[in-house]
């Protein structure tokens, strides 16, 4: 029984394990360094000790469907819409740019929730704290080595995370990258960002028009959610939540610093744009050091082969671009490359 290891629990390694099932015979694992899934499209919880059980989204806010992408992606759409797992975006958010024909989209559970639905439609095993660090070839086998535990071997290697961080792995995959894989991988940059979660107690009352409104003039803030207006819940049990990403010059400007003295820095501007902003019950500070892409590897549209037997393939964002539309691409991408090495 061939062994398939997609690391990442992002939405192209959640999908792309999805669209694998059935095709790869075999054992399906994904492992993620992280604590729950989600990558880039994370939902947080307030602290376990505070007296609040709002749920916060401090990556992707929503989605848009744009009029040339209908064709290829409706399908996924219009599954996760049937499953509830995406609605219409209708909340009020101000400086949104809208372009004619697109269609926004919220979670109501949270951005997490489309990549658990992929993760369980998948049928994988998932595995989190799982932080890979080395892959060598033993055997005919990938040997793959994580910070906790003993190496396992797989049949083919999927890895979706953040371009840098395949770079970074140890063992016989620097070798195996070549000269020019490696310029191509090396050329890909990404944006970096923070965000700000801040909880509040059942009750709390924010009184302000929007659901979500862009920032222009602010040195350090670029857009605020109120993220239960946003989408549409409303209950007297559940605490409001409000979401602060900065803007990309000051999540590069303070890349490095202590992330204490950052988060209050952001409450600083926070509060110079919303004086009368109650006090949280908790407060989630987040670092996107690899917030999203703005340039791609070139010439490698959806994924890379590294290696072909046995099979070695990357993909994600860093192939495509940030957004929900991409992310499907990619892992489209994928599943057709190993398919076709099946």
């Amino acid at each position: 029984m061939a062994r398939v290891l997609v690391v990442g629990a992002g939405l192209t390694g959640s999908a792309c394990a999805a669209l694998l099932r059935g095709a790869a015979p075999g054992r399906l694992e994904v492992w993620d360094k992280a604590r729950g899934a989600g990558g880039r499209m994370s939902t947080s919880r307030c602290a376990p000790d505070a007296a609040c059980a709002g749920t916060a989204d401090l990556g992707a806010q929503y989605f848009t469907l744009e009029p040339g992408r209908a064709g290829p992606h409706r399908s996924f759409y219009e599954e996760l819409l049937s499953h509830g797992i995406l609605e219409p975006l209708t909340a009020p958010i101000e400086g949104m740019v809208v372009k004619e024909g697109s269609r926004n989209y919220m979670a109501p559970q949270g951005t997490s929730s489309i990549v658990k639905y992929y993760l369980k439609q998948s049928g994988a095993d998932v595995f989190y704290e799982h932080h890979v660090t080395e892959i060598s070839l033993r055997g005919g086998k990938w040997e793959v080595s994580r910070k906790m535990g003993l190496p396992e071997q797989f049949d083919i290697v999927i890895l979706t995370m953040p371009v840098p961080q395949i770079l970074q792995l140890q063992g016989d995959i620097v070798n195996i990258i070549n000269e020019n894989q490696k310029q191509q991988l090396e050329s890909v940059s990404y944006s970096s960002r923070y965000a700000l979660g801040l909880f509040y107690e059942a009750g709390t009352r924010i009184d302000v028009p929007w659901a979500a409104q862009y920032i222009t003039n602010n040195p350090c803030i670029r857009f605020i959610s109120i993220d239960n207006k946003k989408r549409n819940i409303e209950s007297p049990e559940i605490g409001p939540s409000v979401v602060i990403h900065t803007n990309v010059t000051f999540g590069c400007n303070h890349l490095d610093s202590d992330l204490a003295e950052v988060q209050q820095l952001i409450l600083n501007h926070l509060e110079s744009i919303l004086p009368s902003l109650p006090k949280p019950a908790s407060i989630k500070c987040q670092k996107w050091r690899y917030s999203q892409v703005t340039k791609a590897v070139p010439n490698c549209p959806g994924q890379m082969i590294l290696h072909t037997q046995p099979l070695l393939i990357c993909g994600g964002d860093g192939f495509t671009h940030s957004n929900f539309d991409a992310c499907i691409d990619s892992a489209m991408s994928l599943v057709k490359a190993i398919k076709s090495h099946l």
